[in-house]
């Protein structure tokens, strides 16, 4: 029996927050951990060697870049099913792994896409998957305040076409995520209109929802 069904027959509580660059995916996860006592998984970032080279000159460095954060969330998310999941104890993520494929088919083309796809799947099929999963969506002008206010160096050099594209993408993968997973549950968070982090009722109200939901 594969680790996935053995996680979905426990109905482990495991979320997942997700949206495009600069939604507030971690601060979110940060927020609701603290508020419900349960641990965060926060997907490696800043530390990804590539990650510079890859805004200045895509082409080139998409591959090694995409390679590395898969490598990592997968050893990420298989640590979290042997240290919580499997052992019946909730956990909240700052990214579901199907973000990788977003990215990647972005990225990527022709025989490098094939042979990630690849490699996704041997690696991913039987990792466990969130149950419940809190998408932030926000247009482009809210996703560029946000990146220039958090101030990492490597964002700055972002193309907003780029960006754009990726809002589309995430559109379009819940709406797939939808009919490939049924059981999971998708909270939708607008965050042109919500700000969780400035508005301590907006917040209650997402940790509510989420109560509602994990009950």
């Amino acid at each position: 029996m594969g680790e996935g069904v053995g996680y979905m027959e426990k109905n482990t509580p495991f979320i997942a927050v997700e949206g495009p660059i600069g939604a507030g995916k971690t601060t979110l996860a940060a927020m609701l951990g603290e508020h419900f006592a349960l641990p965060v998984v926060k997907e490696i970032v800043e530390e990804n060697p590539f990650i510079d080279k890859f805004y200045q000159n895509m082409d080139d460095w998409s591959f090694q870049l995409e390679m590395f954060f898969l490598c990592n969330r997968y050893k990420q998310l298989k640590e979290t099913v042997q240290e919580y999941v499997m052992s019946g104890k909730p956990v909240v993520s700052d990214y579901h792994i199907f973000k990788n494929l977003i990215f990647s088919q972005r990225t990527l083309t022709g025989a490098e896409r094939d042979k990630y796809e690849q490699i996704y799947h041997i690696l991913t099929d039987d990792l466990p998957k969130p149950n419940i999963m809190i998408y932030i969506k926000a247009s482009l002008e809210t996703l560029l305040h946000r990146i220039a206010k958090r101030g990492r160096p490597f964002e700055q050099d972002m193309d907003p076409g780029y960006l754009q594209q990726l809002i589309e993408d995430y559109e379009a993968a819940m709406s797939s995520l939808a009919d490939r997973e049924p059981s999971t549950i998708i909270m939708t968070i607008d965050a042109n209109r919500v700000d969780f982090v400035q508005n301590k009722n907006q917040f209650e109200e997402i940790a509510s929802q989420l109560k509602e939901n994990l009950s």
